[in-house]
């Protein structure tokens, strides 16, 4: 499970819901959810804060938060 998985998740947010407020596929939003190398774009980054009722940039923070910059 992805950290947008897990994410949602601790939130017990439907994924079908979220796929229907966002016109999102539900491929698309499993994929997210559950495929490590699926790449989740601001857009629908926004669209799903949005569709749970959440901060975008909270939720941002809380999903790639963890990531630092190269040393030089």
């Amino acid at each position: 499970m992805t950290r947008l998985g897990e994410y949602l998740a601790r939130r017990s947010v439907n994924k079908s819901m979220v796929a229907r407020r966002t016109g999102l596929s539900k491929p698309r939003i499993n994929e997210l959810t559950l495929n490590d190398t699926a790449k989740l774009r601001a857009d629908e980054l926004f669209l799903i804060a949005k569709a749970i009722n959440v901060d975008a940039c909270g939720m941002l923070q809380e999903l790639c938060g963890h990531l630092q910059l190269q040393d030089e």
